[in-house]
């Protein structure tokens, strides 16, 4: 922007005082400007013509058409710098124009690249957060499941341990458990014999008794006549 600026200020600077004030002045309108001056050459050019004829009515003549030429030529001059003035400025504001809608293209490339850069950078520390969280939980899981597998582990060895005591125990105990069946299933034997023994003497059917030898002995009955 500073350099465009200082093309432009230089450019006025360049420009005769009336086109510094139009330059300067807000909405110059460089077409009126020029028509402006091309109405000037045809007055300039007319009063040429008006002097012309006016000279060959003189007695020096050439001398006052070499004067009338002179003045013509300085007016003419003076017009063609002002043109000239004018398309200086005007190429210069081309310039400086294009030269802003560069800058801003630039300013907005440069902006893009900036943005882009930023979500990029923003999208990397967010990976490497993420990355570290994930590792984080990776490593709490890996030493969660290494405390419930050392977990199961002595479980395991307990319950084997319980159940190797349990088995020396219950060998131990082995005899004397045989002994007390075999005592338990002697009892029981002798119990059912000694039920069926009392099961059969009562079933057993009583005998007669045995006669009285005090008792009389009972005459024999004597049978009735019809």
């Amino acid at each position: 922007m500073k350099a465009k600026f200082a093309t432009v200020l230089f450019g006025l600077f360049a420009l005769p005082l009336w086109a510094q004030t139009v330059a300067t002045t807000a909405g110059a309108d460089l077409d009126a400007e020029r028509a402006r001056l091309a109405d000037e050459q045809k007055a300039i050019d007319a009063r040429y013509v008006a002097e012309q004829k006016a000279c060959y009515q003189k007695f020096a003549v050439e001398g006052c058409l070499q004067d009338s030429r002179r003045r013509r030529r300085a007016a003419t001059d003076d017009v063609k710098r002002q043109q000239a003035a004018i398309n200086d400025y005007e190429r210069k504001s081309r310039g400086a124009a294009e030269l802003e809608k560069l800058e801003q293209q630039n300013a907005a490339q440069k902006s893009k690249e900036a943005e882009a850069q930023r979500e990029q950078s923003l999208k990397s520390q967010q990976d490497r957060e993420q990355r570290a969280t994930d590792h984080a939980a990776s490593r709490e899981q890996a030493t969660s499941q290494e405390a419930e597998n050392r977990k199961q582990f002595e479980n395991k060895q307990r319950d084997h341990a319980e159940q190797q005591a349990d088995a020396a125990k219950r060998k131990a105990q082995a005899p004397a458990m045989r002994a007390e069946y075999d005592e338990k299933q002697k009892k029981a034997a002798e119990h059912r014999a000694d039920v069926e023994r009392k099961n059969k003497e009562r079933d057993k059917p009583r005998s007669a008794p045995l006669p009285d030898p005090g008792a009389a002995t009972p005459a024999p009955a004597v049978p009735k006549s019809p």
